[in-house]
């Protein structure tokens, strides 16, 4: 073997130290790309301490415990430290996490960041689901009248106790029911307000759980337990298919008491026993006496059917808060002793499926209102015992119905299985050839059909217009917008023709809704019930269909104005008589909007404005919405009011400008607990 010279070993030392550097470089790069990927274990450098080559060699490792957590807090505080481990520990920082995005500016106003109008921007809501700790008294402040009496004025209003919480003013007045001399006749279901300062002077709660309602169409067929908590009517009616509880809803087949396989299938065969009837042309506008939950109109819905579905607060006491809870029109109402606030000839089909309601009595008193209610050569469903079964007494009942409504001159059109029809005259005729003295007698012409605010029932038959106004109403949708003949008989002051003054009303309003539609954006409000305070001709909520808001309206028409209420009816909606100085027949929480044009500047001259505003209160959703369109003069007051109800108010300019007379309040419900 060759011995190695100088110049070898020099070569050799050289590669030594070449391979060295290079294995260390290596090294370290890929131990700082292992720290960079911003692992959490810990790593460990040992020294190894072996005995036989003195130089150290240099190893990485694990820790053993990189999957277990540890209190820092305690390592930190303990002051005893003597003894140090001898393998020197380096604990690598995690890698603090990137920072979220940023969220997306949601713009809630017309003028954009360059201060410029815009179209391109979302409505903001008041969240229902807020609860304020809002306490049940009352805060009063009083305020100087400048050298004359100072006025009391309420700052904040208290809640109610949780006992009214689904209360009615005119129906639940205990002390005026007691006081009746009789009830035999149904007295008793029937308005009795309370007396001047007696009445609602804080804001009706919710009940515990109450929810935003389910939006329909879902609300049709499901709603909140927690919101009408009571379950003693799908006990009582679960057989029948009116209802059923199922876990956190209430659920609807769709049954009721003479249709228990739906309403679907009954309405297909009312159909098919009449096609005149035609749902959705001929007939639009139908009245359901002791409706249950009102799934008959429900399923009238969807056939282009606005169905008014009443039932007193009787036994069934909740049955219209589920119908109005579930989206669809209703009242509670009586057939008792006063006539209901519907005008004459005002439905083109009246239906009544075991109504509990005993149409014979006094003379036929009952179904002669009936009479006036429904339009000339309009029918009336009967689906009853009577019809169907053959014992004794119902064959009587049956022979008695048959009779009056002979004496009535309406036609028996067809009977089939459980449903009788009968179709009501067109004109006086059969009522003028009758026998004379024949039972019930044709009403006084001075008496006014179209009067109902506590006003008798009369044992008399409401004669029809000669000149047929009522009867030729055009086909739906088509009489939505054509001036009905009726309007010629509407007592009000005008310069220009009536049909004018329709037409421009309608036209007013359609572009308000397009403006709200489009600049407020108010298809993105789940509105549902909707109640215009003071309709006029139904301008409003025939706007809203044009403008294809899937709602319904209750078109109120004031008494303090003139009635325009046959005009809407023959318009093809819904509407009732109403004077805002006594409270609505209707639960607490029915309405998603309340409107009001030229309301408070009229009522304030017969009635205290805060009796109007508790009263909207207590009939409006948490979460609903108020639209009050008046003058200047109100809209401080209403303001005030607004804000000691806990509502979160806006005052706005109307399309006239900053210097008009008039301003829009804007309201927003919001859901207030003590």
């Amino acid at each position: 073997m060759k011995p190695f010279k100088n110049g070898d070993l020099i070569n050799s030392t050289t590669i030594i130290k070449t391979f060295t550097f290079v294995f260390i470089s290596i090294t370290f790069f890929y131990l700082g790309k292992y720290f960079s990927n911003g692992s959490q274990q810990l790593l460990f450098f040992n020294s190894s301490s072996s005995s036989s080559p003195p130089s150290q060699t240099l190893t990485v490792s694990l820790s053993p415990n990189h999957n277990n957590s540890f209190n820092l807090s305690s390592v930190i505080n303990d002051t005893d430290q003597s003894q140090i481990a001898s393998d020197q520990t380096l604990t690598l920082a995690p890698v603090p996490p990137s920072p979220p995005p940023e969220p997306a500016v949601e713009r809630l106003g017309v003028v954009d960041e360059n201060g410029a109008m815009s179209e391109d921007f979302e409505v903001g809501e008041i969240d229902p689901d807020v609860v304020e700790n809002w306490g049940s008294e009352n805060e009063t402040l009083l305020v100087e009248g400048g050298g004359a009496a100072p006025k009391v004025r309420v700052k904040k209003f208290g809640l109610c106790p949780v006992s009214m919480r689904e209360y009615i003013p005119c129906l639940d007045n205990v002390d005026a029911i007691r006081a009746l001399k009789s009830t035999e006749k149904g007295e008793k279901f029937e308005r009795h307000c309370p007396a001047e300062g007696k009445g609602l002077n804080c804001l009706v709660p919710p009940p515990k759980g109450y929810k935003a309602p389910v939006p329909w169409p879902r609300s049709r067929d499901e709603v909140w337990f927690s919101n009408v908590p009571h379950a003693s009517l799908a006990e009582y009616k679960g057989g029948q298919n009116w209802m059923v509880v199922d876990k956190d809803k209430f659920k609807f087949p769709g049954g009721g008491t003479q249709f228990i396989h739906g309403a679907n299938e009954y309405l297909d065969q009312i159909s098919k026993m009449i096609p005149e009837i035609a749902f959705g042309s001929r007939t639009r506008v139908v009245l359901d006496v002791g409706c249950g939950v009102a799934s008959f109109g429900a399923y009238l819905l969807s056939r282009n059917v606005l169905t008014m579905s009443v039932a007193p607060k009787d036994v069934h006491e909740n049955q219209i808060q589920f119908a109005l809870e579930r989206g669809v029109p209703a009242m509670v109402t009586a057939f008792a002793t006063k006539r209901l606030l519907y005008p004459s000839q005002a439905f083109d089909l009246i239906h009544c499926s075991r109504c509990r309601v005993n149409w014979t009595r006094d003379d036929g008193i009952l179904l002669l209102e009936v009479n006036r209610m429904l339009r000339a050569g309009g029918y009336f469903a009967w689906a009853a015992q009577p019809v169907y079964k053959h014992e004794l007494l119902l064959e009587e009942q049956w022979e008695e119905m048959v009779n009056l409504t002979t004496r009535l001159c309406w036609n028996l059109v067809k009977k089939e299985g459980y449903i009788a029809i009968w179709q009501k005259p067109f004109n006086n005729s059969c009522y003028l050839s009758r026998e004379e003295g024949t039972q019930p007698p044709l009403c006084d012409p001075d008496d006014d059909p179209d009067r109902v605010w506590y006003v008798d029932l009369k044992a008399c038959i409401s004669q029809l217009p000669n000149d047929g106004y009522g009867a030729n109403v055009s086909t739906w949708p088509a009489r939505l917008q054509n001036p009905p003949d009726r309007l010629q008989s509407i007592q009000i002051d005008a310069y220009i023709s009536r049909k004018e003054l329709f037409k421009a009303e309608s036209k007013y309003w359609n572009e308000i809704i397009e403006s709200y539609v489009r600049a407020l954006h108010w298809k993105k409000f789940k509105l549902r019930n909707v109640l215009d305070m003071r309709a006029g001709f139904g301008g409003f909520a025939a706007a809203l269909i044009e403008n294809k808001l899937d709602c319904w309206v209750m078109n109120v028409v004031p008494l303090s104005g003139p009635n325009t209420l046959p005009v809407i009816y023959d318009r093809g909606l819904l509407g009732v008589m109403h004077d805002w100085c006594e409270p609505f027949d209707t639960y607490p929480r029915t309405y998603d909007l309340l409107h009001a044009a030229d309301l408070f500047s009229i009522e304030q001259k017969r009635c205290n404005i805060s009796t109007i505003m508790l009263e909207m209160d207590r009939i409006l959703r948490p979460g609903g919405h108020v639209y009050i369109r008046d003058t200047l003069a109100v809209m401080d007051e209403l303001q005030e009011l607004g804000k000691a109800m806990g509502w979160h108010v806006t005052l706005r300019d109307t399309s006239e400008g900053p210097h008009a007379s008039y301003r829009i309040l804007v309201c927003d419900k919001r859901l207030l607990r003590s």
